[in-house]
């Protein structure tokens, strides 16, 4: 059983549960499910009406704190929005692929993020529905500042998240038109809304980190406190390497995002989704009350890994642990 929290016993509003679809989003994910396929778009839809939960998702936008911090970066990331995109230039600029990695990581600071990675497209990362025509995938990443990101399910973490799609939206936009600037046509990708790739895949394939129990992605430098954006391109950047930090083996252990979720929509153990056993978050246990804190980042937030500082060290005694244990025959 969970240890007891402030949050629980949660309760959902029941003008939100009204709303409720019959179908579960854990179907529409694809838990449970032996074959792989590509996603179905759960939420954030783009259009709404276009999805079973698009009435959930309408409900959410009424759950608007009236917050300082929330509004001013609500008020950025619009103005980020509007911010124009150049078109593509001339000829394509030739270089090697790692002279493309190279000139990227040269461009990071113009360029407004904190990581990146490069990954050749999977098409089972693509939404159904959709098509994507280029051959490569950039991911981009941006940490959330800890002091404020620890306040969930307060307004003031979700004013953070905010912000930090409200920055990927502006470098992904930025390193769009940088390769259009050097004649390679480049497509920008931001959250929150669900886009034409999933986001967390292609940035565990390129060398983010590893899935953790939590459903996010963890990794030593900003554990799992941060949000992604991407840029689709047929720029022939050199794909980055998966990294690997023994996280499956931390997380089996590790029960603190099990116990701070107040729907209990965690679970202890790895799940089939789509083919792939993997850690899973019960998206119907788990929306009901992300609504209704705007955002809510409680996982994320009390995930060991986010504390500043806390991740190498995890890292470093995860590698020795594994370096003392017999490998397998």
């Amino acid at each position: 059983m969970p240890k007891p929290n402030s949050y629980r016993p949660f309760q959902p509003d029941p003008a939100q549960l009204a709303l409720k679809p019959d179908v579960s989003g854990n179907d529409i994910n694809g838990l449970g499910e032996e074959t792989p396929r590509r996603p179905r778009m759960v939420y954030w839809a783009p259009d709404p009406d276009t999805i079973p939960h698009g009435r959930m998702q309408r409900w959410f936008y009424k759950v608007n704190p009236d917050h300082p911090a929330l509004n001013r970066a609500r008020a950025q990331r619009a103005e980020m929005a509007s911010e124009p995109v150049p078109d593509v230039t001339g000829e394509p600029l030739q270089r090697a692929p790692e002279e493309w990695n190279a000139a990227l990581d040269a461009f990071a600071p113009d360029g407004g993020f904190d990581m990146w990675g490069v990954a050749e497209i999977d098409p089972l990362w693509v939404y159904e529905g959709q098509t994507v025509s280029q051959s490569r995938i950039v991911v981009l990443g941006f940490a959330h500042d800890y002091d404020e990101i620890a306040t969930a399910p307060e307004p003031a973490a979700g004013a953070e998240v905010v912000k930090q799609y409200g920055r990927a939206m502006k470098a992904a936009k930025r390193v769009a038109g940088w390769l259009h600037l050097q004649g390679w046509d480049a497509e920008p990708l931001t959250g929150p809304m669900t886009s034409k790739v999933m986001m967390i895949p292609p940035a565990i394939a390129c060398g983010f980190g590893e899935l953790g129990k939590h459903g996010s992605i963890i990794n030593p430098e900003f554990g799992s406190s941060f949000r992604l954006s991407a840029v689709l391109t047929d720029a022939p950047f050199a794909p980055t390497p998966k990294r690997s930090f023994n996280v499956d083996s931390f997380c089996e252990s590790c029960r603190i995002c099990e116990h701070a979720c107040p729907p209990e929509a965690i679970a202890p153990d790895k799940q089939t989704v789509r083919g792939v056993e993997k850690w899973y978050v019960d998206f119907d246990r788990c929306l009901p009350f992300f609504n209704q804190t705007f955002g809510c980042a409680i996982c994320i937030s009390a995930c060991p890994w986010s504390r500043p500082g806390v991740g190498f060290n995890l890292a470093a005694k995860l590698a020795k642990r594994a370096a003392r244990e017999p490998s397998a025959a």
